[in-house]
């Protein structure tokens, strides 16, 4: 991904911030079931944890982890920032600004992560980097949970072949009208160990029909 194509998913999120949570409302049952499933996993995950969320967009997963933990939810979008603030989330919760690819300005210490739809959006050259900050924020035995979607065809626009990079995106329409070029990957199962086995312990992936998730203990500091 380069600094352009950042720029315009950051510019894709600012203006889909307002109707972003539409895609939340059940479709049908099965998928409002899997909602809940994640709900359910994502509060046993983090409960009693200091939470770093990354990506955290509208607040609409941020609510549902404080009710177990204390969260600094963190995004790189404003409009979506804006929109968490809208929310009544308790005071244990902190909303900032941050890049997902430098938590570095991100004040805290931390023993659980979580980051919910996000990983899709990563380039797969970017998905270590990504993976290797975030644990460099947490501390050795910290849990991350993570979720994203499977794919449906036919379902969040149109799917475009995969580049040469192995990246897939998607051509998408907001409310106004408005057409987007936004980078959506899509993971098997095998996928998802490859990738987040590396410095880890326990980890438990499910698949479901509309979403995936996985849960892992963080064991051993990224590589310098």
């Amino acid at each position: 991904m380069t600094a352009l194509e950042d720029a315009n998913l950051r510019r894709y999120y600012d203006q889909r911030a307002a109707e972003y949570e539409q895609i939340y409302l059940p479709r049908d049952d099965e998928h409002g079931r899997e909602l809940g499933e994640l709900a359910r996993e994502l509060r046993l995950a983090l409960a009693g944890r200091r939470v770093l969320e990354v990506a955290c967009g509208t607040g609409y997963w941020t609510a549902c982890a404080a009710q177990v933990a204390t969260v600094t939810a963190t995004d790189a979008s404003l409009a979506m920032l804006s929109q968490a603030r809208e929310k009544a989330l308790p005071g244990h919760v902190t909303l900032q600004f941050a890049d997902a690819y430098d938590l570095s300005t991100v004040k805290g210490e931390f023993n659980g992560a979580l980051a919910m739809f996000w990983l899709s959006h990563v380039p797969r050259a970017r998905l270590r980097r990504f993976l290797d900050g975030l644990h460099a924020r947490l501390e050795p035995g910290s849990v991350v949970y993570l979720a994203d979607n499977v794919y449906v065809p036919g379902l969040g626009g149109e799917l475009l072949p995969v580049n040469e990079s192995g990246d897939t995106y998607k051509l998408r329409r907001l409310a106004d009208g408005g057409r987007h070029r936004v980078l959506k990957n899509y993971f098997s199962e095998d996928d998802l160990r490859e990738l987040l086995e590396q410095g880890t312990s326990d980890l438990v992936i499910r698949i479901g029909t509309c979403f995936w998730s996985a849960r892992y203990c963080v064991t051993s500091a990224p590589p310098a």
